[in-house]
């Protein structure tokens, strides 16, 4: 027991790749062609966690403001870049410079209030801190931000005539997107809002269920699960409604009319 945890050895996680054969089992006998995804996942999972691990181990004995930053501007690069392969060939250069805008000014306000205003980190670089909740709100925004953007571009282009129709009754861009936008910002925010619904009743969150196991105790535990949930809320809606203010811009030309 380390702080109320258990440790796990290695033959102990070994044992939990039980769950892994098990669904490898199931897609094999159902002839679904999903093994060669399932083992790479895993493996792929279990090789990042642990290199994750050790870095973290590295930093949080070693706190250097440089370092906490660096990893930070490390974790926003490789979200928008995420978002930009998920989207590659359909997404204008305009809509990309907006995503990383939205992306990276959404998260960043948000966790910059969130550590200084709500939970009052000192030293203000401290990793254990920055570095996980960053990791929470940026990993948010980036699912935020890619269904947002799935849902304008389909959006723009199916509903593609009845904008048209709109700029020629004589609307602004703005007013003929209105409904495209509204939609989109709520089907890109519904997740985290279901997953607040649920929380503590069908689930416990995976960082609140973490600290409970280390040794924390809940009451605890769920103020800091509580301010999160908020934060990520905050950090989602921002960056989302951002990308599509400025995002619906980039479907018209200078002269209002709709590329």
């Amino acid at each position: 027991m380390t702080g109320g945890a258990v440790n796990l050895s290695f033959f102990q996680v070994l044992a939990a790749y039980v769950f892994v054969a098990f669904v490898l089992f199931v897609v094999k006998v159902r002839g679904i062609k999903r093994e060669r995804e399932i083992m790479i996942s895993s493996i792929r999972m279990t090789l990042q966690l642990i290199l994750t691990g050790y870095v973290l181990l590295y930093i949080f004995k070693r706190p250097d403001p440089l370092m906490t930053v660096g990893i930070i501007v490390l974790m926003e690069i490789f979200a928008v870049h995420t978002v930009f392969k998920k989207f590659k060939g359909r997404i204008s250069d305009s809509l990309k410079k907006v995503i990383a805008i939205s992306l990276i000014a959404g998260t960043l306000l948000c966790l910059l209030y969130f550590l200084f205003v709500v939970v009052r980190i000192s030293p203000w670089y401290n990793p254990q801190y920055f570095i996980p909740i960053a990791g929470m709100f940026i990993g948010n925004s980036m699912t935020g931000i890619s269904l947002g953007v799935n849902s304008l571009t389909e959006g723009m282009t199916a509903k593609r005539y009845i904008v048209e129709e709109a700029l020629i009754l004589g609307a602004t861009p703005e007013a003929a997107a209105r409904d495209i936008v509204n939609k989109t910002f709520d089907a890109a925010i519904l997740p985290t809002i279901n997953s607040m619904v649920g929380m503590g009743i069908v689930f416990l969150p995976g960082m609140m269920t973490g600290q409970i196991l280390s040794g924390t105790i809940p009451t605890t535990a769920i103020a800091y699960q509580i301010a999160i949930m908020l934060g990520i809320l905050g950090a989602v809606s921002l960056s989302v409604i951002t990308m599509l203010q400025l995002g619906y811009k980039t479907f018209f030309n200078k002269e209002s009319q709709l590329l």
